[in-house]
């Protein structure tokens, strides 16, 4: 049983890792911002996201498992929350922006507030 535990905590702590963005989708890294939401999704494959609503905040920190098409699923074994992407990111002037669960973001230029290295 002492085996047991050290090998759960590590199978657990490498599904919690995420696998690094893919280079199609380098562009969604980076800190996105917008009415009563944030995200951040590090080139790594993990996110941060907070929302708030009504008075409610939603927050979930958890690697991206995959994507289909311009949404991603992020969460860890069975337990997982579908990101809708209407709008995949994309340059508008000097700002990024993207709509996600329809909630037009944005992210400056490369460089500030750039997650795009990790």
């Amino acid at each position: 049983m002492r085996i047991a535990l050290p090998l759960l905590a590590l199978l657990l702590a490498a599904a919690c890792a995420g696998k690094p963005l893919p280079a199609e989708k380098r562009d969604y890294a980076g800190n996105w911002s917008g009415a009563g939401m944030t995200l951040s999704i590090a080139a790594s494959g993990s996110i941060s996201y907070k929302r708030t609503r009504g008075g409610e905040s939603t927050s979930i920190n958890a690697p991206i498992q995959r994507f289909e098409g311009a949404s991603f699923f992020v969460g860890v074994g069975p337990v997982t929350t579908r990101f809708e992407v209407t709008s995949p990111p994309h340059r508008d002037g000097n700002l990024w922006k993207m709509t996600v669960d329809g909630v037009e973001l944005t992210r400056p230029p490369n460089g500030a507030g750039d997650d795009r290295s990790t």
